[in-house]
């Protein structure tokens, strides 16, 4: 929301449809930058640190910024696919352009089934890998 304030507030825009694919632009960088900045920095953004998951290298440091950003870009090819054909297929309606993204999304993750790591392929290409951050479950312990 302040993103889309600042952007409304430099550039001048009044209505939302005035200058939506500039704002859609800023909002994507907007966003690559919160998620590049939080992997290069721990690892993790504030919705990981609660599913308790990392990104590291697959050596196990921190990603550059340069590999955040590329992640962050081939990440994207979740939705990437759905969102084409929806733009081809010029629908507006909402019920088909959920369908059609949650399907898009969905064959995308069971493509982990076929790594034999279920590591998602943006991840493989990048060098990264999500890992566990869950303490070790420990032994009974006898007083």
């Amino acid at each position: 929301m302040a993103a889309g304030l600042l952007f409304a507030t430099v550039t001048g825009q009044r209505n939302a449809m005035v200058g939506r694919h500039g704002l859609q632009a800023f909002l994507f960088l907007v966003l690559g930058a919160y998620f590049s900045w939080f992997w290069t920095h721990g690892g993790q953004t504030l919705a990981m640190k609660t599913w308790r998951i990392r990104l590291l290298r697959t050596d196990g440091a921190v990603p550059s910024m340069a590999r955040a950003w590329l992640r962050y870009l081939l990440a994207w090819l979740w939705f990437a696919p759905a969102l084409v054909w929806l733009w081809l297929e010029g629908s507006a309606s909402l019920a088909p352009s959920v369908a059609t993204l949650f399907t898009g999304v969905l064959v995308y993750a069971a493509l982990t089934r076929f790594n034999p790591e279920r590591q998602f392929w943006h991840d493989i290409v990048c060098g990264t890998r999500l890992v566990d951050t869950r303490p070790a479950a420990s032994g009974p312990t006898h007083d």
